[in-house]
């Protein structure tokens, strides 16, 4: 695509991922091109010390080789060359990619940076090197410290720029590493570096890191979809020229300063429509794409243009487009309209000025410019940069890979833009509701929202906007977070306050049972220490004392009721063990309770006091049996549970038959372990297997990573074993899964 605007017709374009580094490892052709390229596209250049950091870099990595064979040092050359043409930022930056690898993989340290180049490129390498492992989640155990990382690359935009360079560059070479290697970082690129620079406004960068990761992970396609469309180049191009020509005559006439091109439309974007749309590639129609980029300042010459345009092209009205009134987040601004070109054929065109086209192509990185003799960077860049701290700065108790997670589920999603009762614009992501635009206007708001009009009618919480909706938000004081709304909010803003609010409500509850656990303790001259307070818990089936002090708090647990016990020691601590009790003097101690559904007593009646047993965790279509307990009843396990087969083969009194009832009313708990070939994007792909099923729900998620492997364990509700089967075959199918079995630990499943 040209560089300067010229009242031409460009050849359409085709963007292709092949590597573009520069060829040749002679340190001076290097140098020279690094500082021809500063020249070109920096406002100022140091030259002096961009030959010192060259040099730096080149002693520091002289003795290394890439696995390519080159000399090291020709890659942090390559990194520089990239910050300096294809995201130009400044001098400060480019000396920073020369040096971004020399404490990480030489003797050198962050105080030998700073004693040569200042603080402000030492701070730059230091984030740099601290984030080289920033998405292998086993490198970060925890949660605050992760959010810590991710939050300082909010402090210099300049730190995660380089990042992308560096991985650019190792993207364009990854050919010379190993298979298994290529594969982990090309799906890393895909599922975390794109989206990335899909939110920093890097489209240029954003499309070839998508492209070379479909390059490596699916080459056959790849391969497929580039080879056909190279065979239909030149009429494509013929197409595009002739489609262009009236457009480019009309605008000559009314004297506009432009570039009429063909877009390039890179691959990965061609299979995902292929795929989601079930279409083969001839009936993709967009392939015919071009842009009109005018040389003004006056943003209503856009909207000019699209007018001309539409009296040449019959224009397609669901498919108008303006980002220019109302931008996207990321800072892209274009008009997007389908019109009917010659032989019936649809042309998409995209219309905006040459400032706009720099903001497309590089994003945040086109905002790197200062004002005039002050250190305050531009408007766009700050709102930015506040959008991301806000994002990153909420305390949360997420692990690192739950936390990353829910984070890129908020880069890549589609946009709605939704107004408030006064006109203010907001910018949510597709399929929020109500509560998630809530708590974009203020977290009050989102706490205390009771009910929306949306266009002037009432609807649900849940309820999905769409863009164009008005919404005005009805809140009370009284009205408090609750765990049905995690269910169903989309933004990540939401669902951390929410998150955030309701472990805060349990931990003030817990602090209150407590308090109240104390005092009566204190009042009836009782005396635990904190072995026995947690014996207590597990005596009155509790996990452990904050989940007593949760109940106390909610008064579903009453002190007063078990005073007898408490007071009575020897008899309290007994009720910890199934001890041998004959049959008839425990069924006088049973509580008579009605009961839908579970198991039936042989040979009793159907108002029995039972549980299901923690070590074995039954689930209906398990073959069960019970044991008479003193203080619960019966208690249900599996006949295969390793408690229970000693006392099957010692004819153990106490045991006795039991079946499950025809329905199940019940959710029951269940434990699956998982392990198999660690990846990014493999904790959401596992849980999106159960809850894309049955509306399955998960309890809790346990994962742990070395060595690029992975083990984990989930812990589900099911109705069945059948159920419970099929989540494990679903599990199976997941790319990189090598087992998954059923299991059954005390520790981990819980009560």
């Amino acid at each position: 695509m040209p560089e300067q605007l010229s009242n031409s017709l460009a050849p359409p374009a085709l963007r292709t991922a092949e590597p573009q580094s520069v060829a040749g490892d002679n340190p001076q052709v290097l140098l020279d091109t690094l500082l021809a390229a500063c020249r070109k596209n920096l406002r100022v250049v140091d030259e002096d010390r961009i030959r010192h950091a060259f040099q730096f870099c080149y002693e520091a990595h002289k003795n290394n080789e890439r696995a390519s064979g080159e000399p090291y040092y020709t890659h942090p050359v390559n990194v520089a060359l990239i910050v300096a043409t294809e995201m130009p930022l400044d001098d400060v930056s480019v000396v920073a990619a020369l040096l971004h690898d020399v404490v990480e993989d030489t003797d050198f340290t962050i105080d030998d940076i700073r004693a040569d180049f200042g603080d402000e490129v030492a701070e730059i390498v230091e984030g740099a090197t601290k984030i080289s492992g920033i998405f292998k989640s086993r490198e970060i155990t925890v949660a605050e410290y992760y959010r810590k990382l991710l939050l300082s690359m909010t402090t210099d935009i300049r730190v995660m720029l380089i990042k992308f360079a560096d991985r650019l560059h190792n993207m364009r070479t990854l050919q010379h590493l190993p298979e298994e290697r290529r594969l982990r970082i090309a799906r890393e690129t895909r599922d975390i570096y794109a989206p990335f620079a899909h939110r920093f406004g890097l489209g240029r960068i954003k499309w070839e890191f998508e492209d070379l990761a479909f390059k490596f992970i699916e080459p056959d396609e790849y391969y497929k979809i580039k080879n056909a469309l190279n065979l239909k180049r030149d009429e494509r191009e013929k197409y595009i020229e002739s489609f262009s020509a009236p457009i480019a005559a009309t605008l000559k006439e009314h004297k506009f300063k432009f570039d009429i091109v063909g877009r390039p439309k890179h691959l990965w974007s061609i299979y995902n429509k292929i795929l989601t749309r079930n279409k083969t590639l001839e009936e993709i129609y967009d392939l015919f794409a071009v842009r009109v980029t005018l040389d003004t300042d006056d943003v209503n010459d856009c909207f000019t243009v699209y007018g001309m345009i539409s009296g040449i092209y019959k224009p397609v009205p669901e498919r108008y487009k303006n980002y220019i009134s109302v931008p996207k987040k990321n800072g892209y601004q274009s008009i997007h309209t389908t019109v009917i070109g010659p032989q019936g054929r649809m042309v998409e065109v995209q219309i905006r000025s040459k400032a706009m086209q720099e903001i497309a192509e590089r994003g945040v990185a086109a905002h790197w410019k200062y004002k005039e003799n002050t250190n305050a960077v531009d408007k766009e860049l700050e709102e930015w940069i506040n959008w991301a701290r806000d994002l990153f700065s909420q305390p949360t108790d997420e692990t690192p890979k739950e936390f990353l997670e829910s984070f890129k589920l908020n880069l890549y999603q589609d946009e709605i833009y939704i107004f408030t009762p006064k006109g203010d614009l907001r910018i949510l992501p597709k399929n929020a509701t109500p509560v998630d635009f809530a708590f974009e206007i203020h977290s009050e708001v989102g706490f205390h929202c009771i009910g929306a009009k949306v266009n002037g009618k009432i609807v649900p919480l849940n309820y999905k906007l769409s863009s164009g909706d008005q919404v005005d938000i009805i809140t009370s004081k009284h009205q408090m977070p609750n765990r049905d709304w995690e269910k169903f909010v989309i933004s990540h803003k939401a669902k951390t306050q929410i998150h955030r609010w309701l472990n805060e409500q349990r931990r003030q509850l817990i602090e209150t049972g407590k308090e109240l656990w104390d005092k009566k303790m204190k009042r009836e001259r009782l005396h635990f220490n904190e072995d026995d307070v947690v014996r207590i818990a597990g005596a009155f089936r509790f996990d452990n004392p904050r989940e007593m002090y949760h109940a106390i708090a909610l008064e579903q647990f009453n002190i007063d009721d078990k005073l007898p016990l408490l007071h009575d020691r020897t008899r309290l601590f007994a009720s910890e063990k199934d001890e041998g009790v004959p049959l008839g003097e425990q069924y006088k101690t049973f509580v008579r309770t009605a009961r839908e559904g579970g198991v039936t007593i042989q040979g009793s009646g159907a108002n029995i006091v039972y549980v299901y047993a923690k070590c074995c965790n039954p689930v209906p279509g398990d073959d069960v049996i019970g044991i008479v307990t003193v203080g619960e009843g019966i208690k249900v396990h599996r006949r295969t549970c390793h408690n229970i087969a000693p006392l099957l083969y010692a004819g153990e009194p106490r045991l006795i038959d039991v079946r499950w009832t025809v329905q199940q009313a019940d959710a029951f708990i269940a434990g699956i372990r998982v392990s198999g070939d660690d990846r990014p994007a493999m904790l959401h792909d596992v849980t999106h297997a159960i809850s894309s099923y049955e509306n399955s729900n998960i309890r809790s998620v346990s994962i742990e990573t070395a060595d690029e492997i992975f083990d984990g364990t989930l812990v589900v509700y099911v109705r069945n074993v059948e159920h419970l089967n099929n989540l494990i075959e679903r599990i199976k199918k997941v790319d990189g899964v090598k087992t998954v079995e059923r299991f059954e630990e005390d520790d981990v499943l819980g009560r």
